[in-house]
């Protein structure tokens, strides 16, 4: 069956996609390729009818061809179509609470429970398929030999960067947070060339950290950013990991996301001390001890 190529959309559904998948698709078009433009105009216009599409119905309604489909997805920062599905579904399944993205306020405890804990399963395996393309090579090669690692994160985020500086400066690279954004873009203007700044962002858009960074980037520094790769801090950092699960932190308070950029600042963390090798067991041996002297 060959899909309308376009559809009369009611403004209650736009509505639903203010921090979404066609959100982002909007922010990218003047960045993409004409064919891939036309790919990206049919879905904005036939969201639902690009969550029941195969790849060559897509194809064929928007006249291109299926490898050029996968190339739009990829654009998005989608491993492929089948991505990019999962993110509209997620889309269009805008709560009527503010609750939890799977929980209902008819839900029993029991099961909101089940719920929430299937949702960090779910956002954890997202992760992991991830996991392949993210650069830790070069990442880590660049906080194995910096004067300073710089956590940076606002609002919640900025709890995630804070748990993370208590776990990486055991290591024994000094490390310290830019939490506010006063103190991000203080501490950008006076950023070295051997200082790495490891940025926490779900979105990605945050202003005062965008042009921090910017700033921080431009003065020599590396910038690690666990983010959506298609934000707006993406294209300041020096190197991007893709974190950023179908979770609506405008709405919901993170959890979701949050799981997965502690997991993903964890397993940097370890990584870094495998980098790092004996010096690294020592202090990690030293501080443990510190708490539980003989």
């Amino acid at each position: 069956m060959i899909l309308m190529k376009k559809t009369i959309k009611h403004k209650s559904e736009t509505d639903l996609f203010g921090n979404s998948v066609v959100n982002r698709i909007e922010r990218q078009l003047s960045q993409l390729s004409r064919s891939e433009k036309r790919v990206a105009e049919w879905i904005i216009e036939n969201v639902a009818g690009a969550v029941n599409a195969s790849i060559s119905e897509v194809a064929e309604a928007t006249k291109v061809s299926e490898p050029t489909v996968i190339r739009f997805c990829r654009s998005m920062g989608m491993s492929g179509f089948r991505d990019l599905r999962i993110h509209l579904v997620a889309d269009m399944q805008r709560p009527d609470n503010y609750l939890h993205n799977d929980v209902g306020v008819s839900d029993d405890p029991d099961e909101a429970v089940v719920k929430v804990v299937e949702s960090s399963i779910r956002a954890l395996v997202d992760l992991r398929t991830l996991l392949s393309g993210m650069p830790f090579k070069s990442a880590l090669a660049a906080m194995s030999i910096s004067r300073q690692l710089i956590f940076v994160g606002l609002g919640a985020s900025g709890y995630v960067a804070r748990d993370a500086c208590h776990k990486f400066f055991r290591l024994g690279i000094p490390c310290s947070t830019a939490l506010d954004s006063q103190t991000i873009l203080q501490q950008s203007a006076i950023a070295r060339s051997d200082e790495v700044y490891v940025v926490i962002s779900h979105m990605g858009e945050w202003a005062d950290v965008v042009e921090g960074m910017r700033c921080a980037r431009d003065r020599g520094a590396t910038i690690i950013a666990l983010t959506d790769p298609v934000s707006s801090l993406a294209k300041v950092a020096t190197w991007v990991f893709d974190c950023h699960p179908p979770e609506d932190t405008n709405v919901f308070t993170p959890m979701s996301s949050r799981l997965a950029q502690l997991t993903l600042l964890d397993g940097l963390q370890i990584g870094l001390a495998l980098e790092l090798g004996e010096q690294a067991e020592e202090n990690l041996k030293l501080t443990k001890q510190a708490l539980f002297p003989k």
